[in-house]
Protein backbone atom coordinates (compact mmCIF):
# COMPACT_ATOMS: atom_id res chain seq x y z
CA UNK A 1 0.00 0.00 0.00
CA UNK A 2 1.37 3.78 -0.72
CA UNK A 3 1.97 6.25 1.63
CA UNK A 4 -1.02 8.27 2.62
CA UNK A 5 0.93 11.44 1.04
CA UNK A 6 1.36 9.54 -1.66
CA UNK A 7 -2.75 8.78 -2.20
CA UNK A 8 -2.81 12.67 -1.60
CA UNK A 9 -0.42 13.59 -4.59
CA UNK A 10 -2.32 11.39 -6.94
CA UNK A 11 -5.15 12.58 -6.24
CA UNK A 12 -4.52 15.73 -6.55
CA UNK A 13 -2.96 15.02 -9.94
CA UNK A 14 -6.16 13.87 -11.11
CA UNK A 15 -8.11 16.41 -9.78
CA UNK A 16 -6.03 19.74 -11.96
CA UNK A 17 -6.77 18.08 -15.28
CA UNK A 18 -10.70 17.10 -14.15
CA UNK A 19 -10.69 20.71 -13.30
CA UNK A 20 -9.28 22.04 -16.64
CA UNK A 21 -11.71 19.99 -18.33
CA UNK A 22 -14.90 21.34 -16.57
CA UNK A 23 -13.05 25.18 -16.78
CA UNK A 24 -12.81 24.29 -20.68
CA UNK A 25 -16.37 23.06 -20.84
CA UNK A 26 -17.99 25.85 -18.90
CA UNK A 27 -15.81 28.23 -21.00
CA UNK A 28 -17.47 26.54 -24.22
CA UNK A 29 -20.87 26.72 -22.61
CA UNK A 30 -20.71 30.35 -21.91
CA UNK A 31 -19.47 31.14 -25.03
CA UNK A 32 -22.19 29.24 -26.91
CA UNK A 33 -25.45 30.41 -24.83
CA UNK A 34 -24.25 34.23 -24.34
CA UNK A 35 -24.14 35.35 -27.52
CA UNK A 36 -27.84 33.74 -28.24
CA UNK A 37 -28.84 35.02 -24.81
CA UNK A 38 -27.49 38.45 -25.92
CA UNK A 39 -29.18 39.17 -29.15
CA UNK A 40 -32.42 37.22 -28.04
CA UNK A 41 -32.86 39.61 -24.79
CA UNK A 42 -35.58 41.90 -26.94
CA UNK A 43 -37.22 38.97 -29.03
CA UNK A 44 -39.82 38.07 -26.52
CA UNK A 45 -41.06 41.94 -26.26
CA UNK A 46 -41.00 42.11 -30.07
CA UNK A 47 -43.13 38.70 -30.14
CA UNK A 48 -45.79 40.48 -27.66
CA UNK A 49 -45.70 43.94 -29.44
CA UNK A 50 -44.11 45.81 -26.77
CA UNK A 51 -45.21 49.78 -27.51
CA UNK A 52 -41.93 51.03 -26.31
CA UNK A 53 -39.98 48.91 -29.02
CA UNK A 54 -42.76 49.25 -31.75
CA UNK A 55 -43.05 52.87 -30.78
CA UNK A 56 -39.19 53.90 -31.50
CA UNK A 57 -38.91 51.64 -34.38
CA UNK A 58 -41.80 53.50 -36.17
CA UNK A 59 -40.78 56.48 -35.12
CA UNK A 60 -37.53 56.20 -37.12
CA UNK A 61 -39.82 55.41 -40.12
CA UNK A 62 -41.89 58.63 -39.75
CA UNK A 63 -38.32 60.57 -39.57
CA UNK A 64 -37.15 59.21 -42.87
CA UNK A 65 -40.35 60.12 -44.45
CA UNK A 66 -39.87 63.70 -43.25
CA UNK A 67 -36.88 63.96 -44.71
CA UNK A 68 -37.72 62.26 -47.98
CA UNK A 69 -40.56 65.13 -47.88
CA UNK A 70 -38.23 67.67 -47.65
CA UNK A 71 -36.07 67.02 -49.94
CA UNK A 72 -38.85 66.31 -52.15
CA UNK A 73 -40.22 69.79 -51.12
CA UNK A 74 -36.87 71.39 -52.30
CA UNK A 75 -36.65 69.71 -55.49
CA UNK A 76 -33.74 67.95 -55.16
CA UNK A 77 -35.84 64.48 -55.50
CA UNK A 78 -36.38 61.53 -52.24
CA UNK A 79 -34.23 59.78 -50.18
CA UNK A 80 -34.77 56.59 -52.45
CA UNK A 81 -36.13 56.08 -56.25
CA UNK A 82 -36.57 52.91 -58.21
CA UNK A 83 -37.53 49.43 -56.82
CA UNK A 84 -35.91 49.92 -53.37
CA UNK A 85 -38.01 53.35 -53.36
CA UNK A 86 -41.15 51.65 -53.45
CA UNK A 87 -40.05 48.65 -51.22
CA UNK A 88 -39.29 51.30 -48.56
CA UNK A 89 -42.23 53.30 -48.93
CA UNK A 90 -44.34 50.14 -49.12
CA UNK A 91 -43.24 49.00 -46.44
CA UNK A 92 -43.70 51.76 -44.15
CA UNK A 93 -47.04 51.86 -45.04
CA UNK A 94 -47.51 48.70 -44.36
CA UNK A 95 -46.00 48.75 -41.03
CA UNK A 96 -47.39 52.40 -40.10
CA UNK A 97 -50.79 51.57 -41.05
CA UNK A 98 -50.66 48.06 -38.84
CA UNK A 99 -49.40 49.98 -35.54
CA UNK A 100 -52.42 51.97 -36.12
CA UNK A 101 -54.82 48.87 -36.39
CA UNK A 102 -52.53 47.69 -33.02
CA UNK A 103 -52.81 51.12 -31.20
CA UNK A 104 -55.66 53.06 -32.39
CA UNK A 105 -54.49 55.68 -29.92
CA UNK A 106 -51.40 56.24 -32.03
CA UNK A 107 -53.50 56.91 -35.30
CA UNK A 108 -53.25 60.22 -35.45
CA UNK A 109 -49.91 60.75 -35.34
CA UNK A 110 -49.27 57.24 -37.86
CA UNK A 111 -52.08 57.08 -39.95
CA UNK A 112 -51.27 60.70 -41.97
CA UNK A 113 -47.95 59.40 -42.61
CA UNK A 114 -48.69 55.99 -44.18
CA UNK A 115 -51.09 57.78 -46.59
CA UNK A 116 -48.17 59.92 -47.53
CA UNK A 117 -45.94 57.12 -47.99
CA UNK A 118 -48.32 55.15 -49.85
CA UNK A 119 -48.88 58.28 -51.81
CA UNK A 120 -45.34 58.05 -52.81
CA UNK A 121 -45.40 54.52 -54.24
CA UNK A 122 -47.41 55.68 -57.04
CA UNK A 123 -44.60 58.23 -58.52
CA UNK A 124 -43.04 57.78 -61.79
CA UNK A 125 -39.48 57.49 -61.01
CA UNK A 126 -40.46 54.23 -58.51
CA UNK A 127 -41.33 52.12 -61.41
CA UNK A 128 -38.89 53.10 -64.36
CA UNK A 129 -37.16 49.28 -64.89
CA UNK A 130 -41.19 48.26 -65.14
CA UNK A 131 -42.26 50.80 -67.52
CA UNK A 132 -39.03 49.95 -69.74
CA UNK A 133 -39.76 46.31 -69.87
CA UNK A 134 -43.02 46.77 -71.07
CA UNK A 135 -42.42 49.07 -73.82
CA UNK A 136 -43.34 52.44 -72.16
CA UNK A 137 -46.56 51.41 -71.29
CA UNK A 138 -47.08 52.82 -67.59
CA UNK A 139 -49.68 50.45 -65.64
CA UNK A 140 -50.42 53.41 -63.41
CA UNK A 141 -51.99 55.38 -66.30
CA UNK A 142 -53.19 52.84 -68.67
CA UNK A 143 -54.87 50.43 -65.33
CA UNK A 144 -57.04 48.37 -67.96
CA UNK A 145 -53.78 47.40 -70.18
CA UNK A 146 -54.37 43.80 -70.96
CA UNK A 147 -51.00 43.37 -69.47
CA UNK A 148 -50.28 42.57 -66.17
CA UNK A 149 -48.24 44.93 -64.61
CA UNK A 150 -48.58 42.96 -61.32
CA UNK A 151 -45.63 44.82 -59.56
CA UNK A 152 -48.27 47.46 -58.49
CA UNK A 153 -49.83 45.56 -56.31
CA UNK A 154 -47.33 47.02 -53.95
CA UNK A 155 -49.05 50.64 -54.25
CA UNK A 156 -52.27 49.06 -54.32
CA UNK A 157 -51.89 46.96 -50.87
CA UNK A 158 -49.93 50.11 -49.45
CA UNK A 159 -52.67 52.38 -50.27
CA UNK A 160 -55.34 50.11 -49.01
CA UNK A 161 -53.51 50.26 -45.49
CA UNK A 162 -53.39 53.90 -45.51
CA UNK A 163 -56.99 54.02 -46.29
CA UNK A 164 -58.06 51.85 -43.61
CA UNK A 165 -56.48 53.79 -40.63
CA UNK A 166 -56.94 57.37 -42.31
CA UNK A 167 -59.81 59.34 -41.91
CA UNK A 168 -58.36 62.10 -43.97
CA UNK A 169 -57.54 59.52 -47.06
CA UNK A 170 -57.88 61.57 -50.34
CA UNK A 171 -60.70 60.75 -52.59
CA UNK A 172 -58.17 61.13 -55.36
CA UNK A 173 -56.01 58.24 -54.34
CA UNK A 174 -59.40 56.32 -53.05
CA UNK A 175 -60.02 56.18 -56.93
CA UNK A 176 -56.56 55.07 -58.12
CA UNK A 177 -56.79 52.45 -56.07
CA UNK A 178 -60.17 51.41 -57.28
CA UNK A 179 -59.27 51.45 -60.66
CA UNK A 180 -55.94 49.27 -59.55
CA UNK A 181 -57.94 46.76 -57.36
CA UNK A 182 -60.60 46.65 -60.28
CA UNK A 183 -58.48 45.64 -63.09
CA UNK A 184 -56.24 42.92 -60.85
CA UNK A 185 -59.59 41.60 -59.93
CA UNK A 186 -60.90 41.34 -63.73
CA UNK A 187 -57.14 39.78 -64.59
CA UNK A 188 -57.06 37.12 -61.92
CA UNK A 189 -60.88 35.63 -62.72
CA UNK A 190 -59.73 35.95 -66.01
CA UNK A 191 -56.68 33.68 -65.59
CA UNK A 192 -57.06 30.08 -65.09
CA UNK A 193 -53.79 29.44 -63.04
CA UNK A 194 -54.45 32.93 -61.45
CA UNK A 195 -51.19 33.88 -62.35
CA UNK A 196 -50.57 37.30 -64.05
CA UNK A 197 -47.25 38.95 -65.46
CA UNK A 198 -44.92 41.44 -63.45
CA UNK A 199 -42.74 41.85 -66.44
CA UNK A 200 -43.25 40.22 -70.06
CA UNK A 201 -43.52 36.43 -69.71
CA UNK A 202 -42.30 36.59 -65.84
CA UNK A 203 -45.63 36.24 -63.40
CA UNK A 204 -43.93 35.91 -59.95
CA UNK A 205 -46.36 33.93 -57.31
CA UNK A 206 -45.26 36.55 -54.49
CA UNK A 207 -46.38 39.52 -56.60
CA UNK A 208 -49.59 37.83 -57.25
CA UNK A 209 -49.97 37.25 -53.16
CA UNK A 210 -49.88 41.27 -53.11
CA UNK A 211 -52.70 41.82 -55.66
CA UNK A 212 -54.77 39.02 -53.46
CA UNK A 213 -53.77 41.18 -50.57
CA UNK A 214 -54.67 44.60 -51.98
CA UNK A 215 -57.86 43.13 -53.18
CA UNK A 216 -58.62 42.14 -49.55
CA UNK A 217 -57.93 44.98 -47.86
CA UNK A 218 -59.84 47.05 -50.57
CA UNK A 219 -62.61 45.61 -49.42
CA UNK A 220 -62.31 46.00 -45.70
CA UNK A 221 -61.75 49.32 -46.36
CA UNK A 222 -64.62 49.86 -49.24
CA UNK A 223 -67.17 46.96 -47.90
CA UNK A 224 -66.93 45.62 -51.75
CA UNK A 225 -67.48 41.79 -51.99
CA UNK A 226 -64.21 40.37 -53.62
CA UNK A 227 -64.81 36.27 -51.92
CA UNK A 228 -65.02 35.22 -55.85
CA UNK A 229 -61.45 36.42 -56.73
CA UNK A 230 -59.92 35.54 -53.75
CA UNK A 231 -61.59 32.23 -53.44
CA UNK A 232 -59.99 31.85 -57.22
CA UNK A 233 -56.74 33.31 -56.31
CA UNK A 234 -56.46 30.86 -53.37
CA UNK A 235 -57.35 27.40 -54.97
CA UNK A 236 -54.91 28.12 -57.89
CA UNK A 237 -51.92 28.86 -55.43
CA UNK A 238 -52.63 25.57 -54.05
CA UNK A 239 -52.77 24.02 -57.03
CA UNK A 240 -49.97 25.30 -59.54
CA UNK A 241 -48.02 27.93 -57.63
CA UNK A 242 -46.95 25.41 -54.55
CA UNK A 243 -44.40 23.07 -55.27
CA UNK A 244 -45.97 19.72 -53.44
CA UNK A 245 -42.34 18.58 -52.27
CA UNK A 246 -41.29 20.96 -50.48
CA UNK A 247 -44.50 23.27 -49.50
CA UNK A 248 -42.55 26.26 -51.25
CA UNK A 249 -43.97 28.48 -53.92
CA UNK A 250 -42.41 28.80 -57.29
CA UNK A 251 -40.22 31.68 -57.51
CA UNK A 252 -40.84 32.32 -61.56
CA UNK A 253 -43.74 31.32 -63.73
CA UNK A 254 -45.35 32.00 -66.69
CA UNK A 255 -48.77 32.64 -66.86
CA UNK A 256 -49.62 29.28 -68.18
CA UNK A 257 -48.48 28.07 -65.04
CA UNK A 258 -45.16 26.29 -66.05
CA UNK A 259 -41.90 26.56 -63.66
CA UNK A 260 -39.28 29.54 -64.67
CA UNK A 261 -37.53 28.87 -61.70
CA UNK A 262 -37.14 26.77 -58.51
CA UNK A 263 -39.33 26.45 -55.28
CA UNK A 264 -37.52 28.84 -53.08
CA UNK A 265 -38.29 30.17 -49.83
CA UNK A 266 -37.64 34.46 -50.00
CA UNK A 267 -40.58 34.18 -52.43
CA UNK A 268 -42.95 31.49 -49.96
CA UNK A 269 -41.68 34.17 -47.16
CA UNK A 270 -42.74 37.40 -48.31
CA UNK A 271 -46.03 35.47 -50.15
CA UNK A 272 -46.81 34.01 -46.54
CA UNK A 273 -46.52 37.92 -45.65
CA UNK A 274 -48.89 39.08 -48.10
CA UNK A 275 -51.39 35.71 -48.20
CA UNK A 276 -51.94 36.93 -44.34
CA UNK A 277 -54.05 39.57 -45.77
CA UNK A 278 -56.23 37.69 -48.22
CA UNK A 279 -56.58 34.35 -46.89
CA UNK A 280 -55.14 33.27 -42.97
CA UNK A 281 -55.20 29.62 -43.72
CA UNK A 282 -53.26 29.33 -47.06
CA UNK A 283 -50.62 31.84 -45.73
CA UNK A 284 -50.28 29.38 -42.94
CA UNK A 285 -50.21 26.46 -45.30
CA UNK A 286 -47.07 28.97 -46.68
CA UNK A 287 -45.24 29.59 -43.37
CA UNK A 288 -45.08 25.57 -42.48
CA UNK A 289 -43.62 25.02 -46.32
CA UNK A 290 -40.98 28.36 -44.92
CA UNK A 291 -40.48 27.15 -41.86
CA UNK A 292 -39.20 23.54 -42.97
CA UNK A 293 -36.34 25.51 -44.15
CA UNK A 294 -35.12 26.92 -41.04
CA UNK A 295 -31.48 25.89 -40.10
CA UNK A 296 -30.17 26.59 -36.26
CA UNK A 297 -27.02 27.09 -34.89
CA UNK A 298 -26.50 27.73 -30.95
CA UNK A 299 -29.93 29.77 -31.17
CA UNK A 300 -29.60 31.51 -34.52
CA UNK A 301 -32.12 30.85 -36.72
CA UNK A 302 -31.63 31.22 -40.46
CA UNK A 303 -33.77 30.35 -43.65
CA UNK A 304 -32.22 28.02 -46.29
CA UNK A 305 -33.34 29.30 -49.81
CA UNK A 306 -33.67 26.16 -51.95
CA UNK A 307 -36.22 23.91 -51.69
CA UNK A 308 -37.40 20.76 -53.02
CA UNK A 309 -33.18 19.34 -53.82
CA UNK A 310 -32.59 22.59 -56.21
CA UNK A 311 -29.74 24.50 -55.12
CA UNK A 312 -28.88 27.93 -57.02
CA UNK A 313 -27.31 31.23 -56.55
CA UNK A 314 -28.68 34.76 -54.78
CA UNK A 315 -30.47 37.51 -56.75
CA UNK A 316 -32.26 40.32 -55.94
CA UNK A 317 -35.21 38.43 -54.37
CA UNK A 318 -33.59 36.40 -52.30
CA UNK A 319 -30.73 38.65 -51.02
CA UNK A 320 -26.78 36.88 -50.70
CA UNK A 321 -27.36 33.14 -50.29
CA UNK A 322 -24.17 31.91 -47.98
CA UNK A 323 -23.59 27.94 -47.27
CA UNK A 324 -27.44 28.08 -48.86
CA UNK A 325 -28.86 30.67 -46.48
CA UNK A 326 -30.94 33.33 -47.79
CA UNK A 327 -30.32 36.68 -45.74
CA UNK A 328 -33.92 38.04 -47.86
CA UNK A 329 -35.93 34.48 -46.55
CA UNK A 330 -34.44 35.00 -43.36
CA UNK A 331 -35.79 38.63 -42.84
CA UNK A 332 -39.46 38.01 -44.20
CA UNK A 333 -39.80 34.71 -41.92
CA UNK A 334 -40.55 37.02 -39.03
CA UNK A 335 -43.91 37.92 -40.28
CA UNK A 336 -45.44 34.46 -40.29
CA UNK A 337 -43.50 33.42 -37.48
CA UNK A 338 -45.02 36.03 -35.27
CA UNK A 339 -48.20 36.18 -36.94
CA UNK A 340 -48.96 32.48 -36.26
CA UNK A 341 -47.53 32.49 -32.78
CA UNK A 342 -44.57 30.78 -33.50
CA UNK A 343 -42.11 31.65 -30.82
CA UNK A 344 -39.21 29.27 -31.04
CA UNK A 345 -39.25 30.08 -34.49
CA UNK A 346 -39.78 33.66 -34.09
CA UNK A 347 -36.98 34.46 -31.17
CA UNK A 348 -33.92 32.31 -33.18
CA UNK A 349 -34.62 34.01 -36.18
CA UNK A 350 -34.82 37.74 -33.96
CA UNK A 351 -31.29 36.27 -32.91
CA UNK A 352 -30.14 36.32 -36.36
CA UNK A 353 -31.52 39.77 -36.91
CA UNK A 354 -30.17 41.28 -33.92
CA UNK A 355 -26.94 40.03 -34.50
CA UNK A 356 -26.57 41.08 -38.29
CA UNK A 357 -28.83 44.11 -38.18
CA UNK A 358 -27.21 45.65 -35.45
CA UNK A 359 -29.77 47.68 -33.67
CA UNK A 360 -29.21 51.16 -32.11
CA UNK A 361 -31.31 53.65 -29.99
CA UNK A 362 -31.07 57.46 -30.24
CA UNK A 363 -33.87 59.20 -28.16
CA UNK A 364 -36.86 58.23 -29.07
CA UNK A 365 -35.49 56.52 -32.14
CA UNK A 366 -34.49 52.68 -32.96
CA UNK A 367 -32.94 51.96 -36.14
CA UNK A 368 -30.76 48.29 -37.28
CA UNK A 369 -27.87 50.21 -38.58
CA UNK A 370 -26.54 47.29 -41.31
CA UNK A 371 -30.14 47.28 -43.00
CA UNK A 372 -30.36 51.32 -43.79
CA UNK A 373 -33.70 52.59 -44.45
CA UNK A 374 -34.74 49.39 -46.84
CA UNK A 375 -34.15 47.02 -43.92
CA UNK A 376 -35.65 49.26 -41.07
CA UNK A 377 -38.93 49.56 -43.53
CA UNK A 378 -39.10 46.25 -43.87
CA UNK A 379 -38.60 44.86 -40.21
CA UNK A 380 -41.32 47.63 -39.54
CA UNK A 381 -43.76 46.12 -41.66
CA UNK A 382 -42.53 42.16 -40.14
CA UNK A 383 -42.58 42.79 -36.94
CA UNK A 384 -45.75 44.12 -36.23
CA UNK A 385 -47.16 41.61 -38.36
CA UNK A 386 -49.87 39.98 -36.85
CA UNK A 387 -53.38 37.51 -36.81
CA UNK A 388 -55.87 40.93 -37.14
CA UNK A 389 -54.59 41.47 -41.04
CA UNK A 390 -56.58 38.76 -42.68
CA UNK A 391 -60.64 38.41 -41.52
Amino acid sequence: MGSPDGVSRRSHRFRRPLALVAGVVAAVTIAGLLPSWWCGRDADAWFRGDPGRVRALAEESVAFESADDQQRAHGSGGELTGMWGLIAHQMIALGLAQISLAHPEWRDRYAPVATRAAAKTLLPEMRPVFTAAWHGEDGVTVPDSGNGHAYLSYPALALGMARLVDPAFPPDLAARQDALVASYERRLLASPTALIDTLPGEAYPTDVAAVAAAIAVHGRATGADHSAVLAHWARQVRAVQIDPGSGLVLQRMGADGRAHDAPRASGTGLAAYFAGFADRALAEQLATGLFREERSVLGFGAIHEYGGGSDGPGDIDSGPVILGISVSATAFALAPARAFGHRDVFTRIFRTTDLTGLPLRSGNRLRFANGGAIGNALLLAFLTSGPELAR
